[in-house]
């Protein structure tokens, strides 16, 4: 299991709790895709196929998967599947990576219930400013759970209000 990377650079756009998972069968892929985003300051994890990329995501608990369509054991889009139909994990933002090109594989990687796709070959920019999107509106989202549930439990302390309007 690849032990998680943390870039040393800062970015104000992601935190240092920040995990990015990156799933790929191709080394080279993972390793180009690692070096895109060392600029963000998050951690780093990979997986090699699909039933790795479920076991890196029980026990990294990434916030961002950068998932290949190809892989072998479970295709990307299985795994997107099984991801996005458990509630514990369909938090988790995907970015579908793909050198499919035709219009029924983006159809069909919509209905598995990725977030964002990009196809093959990646650009950097392109790469870098989709992720920093994502580990934001995933911090957002977080974040406003916290809210909700900091009002649910201010809202349960509360004496029960009288049927009058204080007169």
């Amino acid at each position: 299991m690849p032990t998680p990377k943390t870039s040393s650079s800062k970015t104000p756009t992601a935190t240092p709790r920040s995990r990015v998972l990156i799933a790929d069968d191709n080394e080279p892929n993972r390793e180009l895709l690692e070096v895109y985003l060392a600029e963000l300051d998050c951690e780093i994890a990979t997986a090699m196929d699909g039933r790795d990329t479920l076991d890196q995501v029980a026990s990294f608990h990434p916030h961002v998967i950068l998932l290949d369509v190809m892989m072998p054991k479970l295709s990307g889009f299985e795994v997107c599947e099984r991801l996005k139909s458990d509630p514990a994990t369909s938090p988790i933002m995907i970015l579908m990576v793909t050198a499919l090109g035709e219009l029924g594989d983006i159809e069909r990687a919509v209905e598995a219930g990725t977030d964002d796709f990009l196809s093959k070959p990646v650009n950097k920019v392109e790469l870098v400013k989709r992720v920093e999107n994502m580990l934001k509106l995933r911090h957002v989202s977080d974040e406003l759970e916290r809210l909700r549930s900091y009002i649910s439990t201010m809202d349960d302390e509360l004496p029960p209000r009288a049927s009058g309007h204080g007169k």
